[in-house]
């Protein structure tokens, strides 16, 4: 829980290094949440559904589509600055500008080379944003028992 949380205590903190454990630990928690939200947005009646149907010449499609309620769209603004920094720091992890996460905006080709960025493990030692955050460890991590 501690390494979910951690992106929220460093909020807005762009420089330095972040581990993958950070990153991918901070995704699994926004991915929970999202999760929650959209189920008391569900059960409150605050997320809109539409129903579609298309009926072609050969063919027939029908589903559902549900878009998120105002709690989905707060929470989400909310963590847009921590994943941000986190993104940052990642991609600082592997030597790389926090700049290379305006790829995204190239639709697919984009999102793959983020994802493998981010998914590769940081450089060893030092680098030009700072020292490797495994061989100095993670000082808030460490409980007050520990110490």
């Amino acid at each position: 829980m501690e390494w979910m949380l951690l992106p929220l205590r460093r909020y807005a903190r762009f420089s330095g290094r972040a581990r993958p454990k950070e990153y991918w630990m901070f995704i699994l928690f926004l991915l929970i949440c999202f999760i929650a939200i959209s189920l008391i947005e569900g059960l409150l009646g605050l997320s809109t559904t539409e129903h579609w149907v298309r009926r072609g010449p050969w063919w027939f499609d029908t589903g559902y589509q549900t878009r998120g309620g105002p709690l989905t769209g707060l929470f989400g603004l909310a963590m847009l600055i921590p994943w941000l920094a986190v993104a940052v720091r990642r991609l600082h992890d592997t030597d790389r500008s926090g700049f290379w996460l305006l790829i995204i905006f190239f639709p697919l080709i984009g999102s793959l080379i983020l994802l493998v960025f981010f998914i590769m493990s940081g450089t060893r030692g030092a680098n030009r944003f700072g020292p490797d955050p495994i061989e100095v460890g993670e000082p808030e991590l460490v409980s007050p028992s520990r110490k």
